[in-house]
C-alpha cells in the first residue's frame, strides 16, 4: 500500500473510532445511535469513495476500528504499569478498558454480527486483555502492593463481570466503583 493510501486508511479508522466514542456518550444519554459512514468520511477529511475503497463494508471498517482500539489498549499496559504504582496504574488502565467497552456499545448489532462471523472472537480479545494485565500484576507483586495468587485471567473475568453486572441507568459510574473494589481485593 502506498504511503498516502496507508495514511488515508489510518485517518478513516481514527475518525471512525472518534465518531464511535462520541456515539457512546450519546448512547449513555439514552439516544439511539448508529455510525454514519458519511460523517466518518467527513471527519477523516476524505471522500466517501476513499472510505469505501479501503473498507468495502461497514463491518470491515468497524472490524478495523475494533482491532486497532484493542491493540492500543493492550499496548499501553506495559508503559502504564511502569509509570505509576501498580494498583493505581491498573485502575487507570481499567478506566481505558471502560472507554473501549463504551465505544463498542455504540457498534451495537454490527459488533454482534462481527462476533457471529468470527471476525471478532471473545477468546482472542480475552487473551489480549489477559496478557495486558500481566505487567500490572507482576509489578504489583514485586512491590508488595498486589497479591501474588490472582491470575490475570481472573482479573479480566472480574472486569468483564463488572461491566455486565452494572445497572444500565448508571453503567459507567457503577462499573467504576466495582473496578475500584476489584483493585481493593487485589491488595494483600
Amino acid at each position: 500500500m502506498r504511503a498516502d493510501a496507508a495514511r488515508k486508511r489510518e485517518q478513516v479508522v481514527a475518525a471512525a473510532g472518534d465518531e464511535l466514542a462520541d456515539l457512546a456518550l450519546a448512547a449513555r444519554n439514552g439516544e439511539a445511535v448508529r455510525l454514519s459512514l458519511d460523517r466518518v468520511a467527513a471527519r477523516a477529511r476524505v471522500g466517501v469513495a476513499t472510505l469505501y475503497r479501503h473498507f468495502p463494508t461497514r463491518e470491515a471498517l468497524l472490524e478495523a476500528v475494533y482491532h486497532q482500539e484493542l491493540t492500543r489498549l493492550c499496548d499501553a499496559a506495559p508503559d502504564m504499569a511502569a509509570a505509576a504504582p501498580a494498583d493505581e496504574a491498573l485502575l487507570a488502565w481499567m478506566h481505558r478498558y471502560l472507554d473501549f467497552v463504551d465505544s463498542k456499545r455504540a457498534m451495537g448489532g454490527d459488533l454482534r454480527a462481527m462476533v457471529a462471523s468470527g471476525a471478532v472472537t471473545q477468546s482472542h480479545t480475552r487473551a489480549r486483555l489477559t496478557a495486558a494485565v500481566e505487567p500490572f500484576l507482576a509489578a504489583g507483586a514485586a512491590a508488595g502492593i498486589l497479591r501474588t495468587d490472582v491470575p490475570p485471567g481472573d482479573v479480566v473475568a472480574a472486569m468483564a463481570g463488572a461491566v455486565i453486572a452494572a445497572a444500565p441507568e448508571q453503567q459507567r459510574e457503577q462499573t467504576e466503583r466495582l473496578l475500584a473494589l476489584l483493585i481493593d481485593g487485589l491488595r494483600p
